[in-house]
């Protein structure tokens, strides 16, 4: 199978992360862990951009060292890898990984090679919170429109690469898609920003702006290299892209997929920066680019800058990583922003693991343990009675791994949820409509016949619980090991506790 390459968007560690870090992290995950259960070889890489000017604010403010603020504000980042059960096969720091850095200078010399930098005096509009230059008429009200604050004016003498110089060919990878962005209407947006002419941006900035922190340009330590730049080549100076080595050709240059999972406010970077760097640099593209949109809370975009934050850890700490995961899988839509509440998520929750799925295995297996001492009927033919049937559940669970796949080609994780729920309800209303802890007390009912539907409706389970580990891989695992394997069962125990 072809491999699967999968990367988070790195985050400042300026200040702690929330709820939409998690958001992309978990999401990424579902889609490597996906991709494996299905067997496909897979990589996925996170980490933390650590050179950006707003780390050294940070730190002056702190007044501590640069370097010791980093390390400590990034260990927060990595400590949540663990606590969001992310499968990461990578993990970079891009002030201290020495690959990072020589990747960096490696891709700087190949555009240098191209003849894509210029030294060029500059006079904008900037914001730390983007660490991006504004035009005045993309301000709102002279505001960025990212963080809500006002831009600072600076006039530096930077060195500039010449995007403007692959607007057409960055357009005709993305309209043949061999660039895939998703949703269509993000790909739209990117189309109409390039319409609109690419221009020219700065790569460098002073290094006695950043007080000396950064990568220094090659053969210009007057300067350091602009976090942006810095950053996106990481996910290919993690591979070794500088030494050309079995990773970086087998991950980066075959014939698999190069999934980036990025939020809308860096779709430009990624969609149109990134191409035309790897295009100067003449180097492979990545093959899709997965835009999600924010995560609200209160009717505002959650971010660090304006201390509107949910600590994705404390919601673990009181309602468990099941809920979260799930909420965050079943109810962010594709497109469009979501607004988080705790109710929202205990409601999600209960409504599908807790009263949906945990019932449905629990009153399971209570009546074959009860009543067939956990043991299984053959599967030899679908269960009948006189007013229901099996075969729609069997339908239902031999079709839902190819709609999971189908859902998550497109990172419509809403859809791949409701997928496994509705296999879910079609077993529980069969339940429902044969009523089995009914016939086991009644005489003249065939145990067969009950047995047969009870032990249809375990394997269904099995299914279903396997189709949930990428979302859920902690419920999951405790689900399949009590569902066991061949024809006999585990005694079961509460897997997804109902909360208050």
């Amino acid at each position: 199978m072809r491999p699967y390459y999968i990367t988070t968007a790195i985050p400042y560690v300026n200040a702690a992360p929330h709820l939409g870090h998690a958001l992309e992290f978990v999401q990424a995950d579902v889609l490597a862990r996906h991709r494996r259960l299905r067997g496909y070889p897979v990589r996925f890489l996170s980490g933390t951009d650590d050179n950006a000017l707003k780390n050294v604010i940070a730190a002056r403010n702190a007044r501590i060292p640069v370097a010791d603020y980093v390390a400590s504000a990034a260990d927060r980042f990595e400590v949540l890898q663990t606590r969001l059960e992310l499968s990461c096969d990578d993990y970079i720091r891009t002030s201290s990984d020495t690959r990072h850095r020589r990747g960096v200078e490696f891709l700087w010399q190949r555009c240098v090679d191209s003849g894509d930098f210029y030294q060029h005096t500059y006079e904008g509009l900037h914001c730390i919170g983007c660490e991006q230059f504004y035009e005045a008429e993309s301000l709102a009200a002279g505001l960025c429109p990212e963080h809500g604050t006002a831009p600072e004016r600076v006039t530096e003498t930077n060195w500039f690469f010449r995007l403007s110089r692959y607007g057409r060919q960055i357009k005709a990878v993305i309209e043949s898609e061999a660039l895939t962005i998703n949703p269509p209407q993000k790909r739209n947006e990117v189309l109409a920003l390039i319409d609109a002419g690419l221009k020219d941006f700065s790569v460098s900035r002073p290094s006695a702006r950043a007080d000396g922190w950064g990568i220094p340009v090659p053969s210009d330590p007057s300067q350091v290299i602009y976090v942006w730049w810095d950053a996106l080549t990481n996910y290919i100076t993690a591979l070794g892209v500088d030494q050309d080595g079995d990773d970086y050709r087998y991950w980066w240059c075959g014939d698999g997929e190069r999934v980036h999972i990025i939020g809308k406010g860096i779709t430009r970077f990624h969609a149109v920066y990134w191409i035309g760097l790897l295009l100067s640099a003449g180097r492979p593209l990545p093959t899709t680019i997965h835009v999600h949109d924010y995560v609200n809370a209160g009717g505002t975009k959650l971010s660090k800058s304006t201390g509107n934050v949910v600590d994705p850890t404390m919601l673990i700490d009181e309602f468990g990583i099941n809920a979260l995961r799930w909420w965050m899988t079943r109810e962010v839509p594709l497109l469009g922003d979501t607004e988080f509440t705790t109710a929202r998520l205990v409601q999600a929750y209960n409504n599908d693991l807790a009263n949906g799925l945990g019932n449905l295995a629990n009153r399971t297996l209570t009546l074959l343990h009860k009543h067939y001492n956990g043991q299984l009927h053959p599967a030899d033919k679908p269960a009948t009675g006189p007013r229901w049937s099996s075969l729609e559940l069997e339908t239902a669970c031999a079709e839902l791994p190819s709609k999971i796949d189908t859902a998550l080609q497109t990172a419509d994780f809403r859809s791949a949820t409701g997928h496994l729920i509705a296999s879910v309800d079609v077993a529980n209303q069969l339940l429902n409509a044969a009523e089995p802890w009914k016939e086991v007390r009644t005489l003249d009912a065939d145990p067969r016949r009950t047995h047969r539907l009870l032990s249809t409706v375990a394997r269904a389970c099995r299914t279903i619980a396997t189709e949930l580990t990428p979302f859920c891989p902690t419920g999951a695992a405790i689900l399949i090991r009590q569902l066991g394997v061949g024809n006999r069962v585990e005694a079961p125990e509460p897997v997804f506790a109902r909360l208050p």
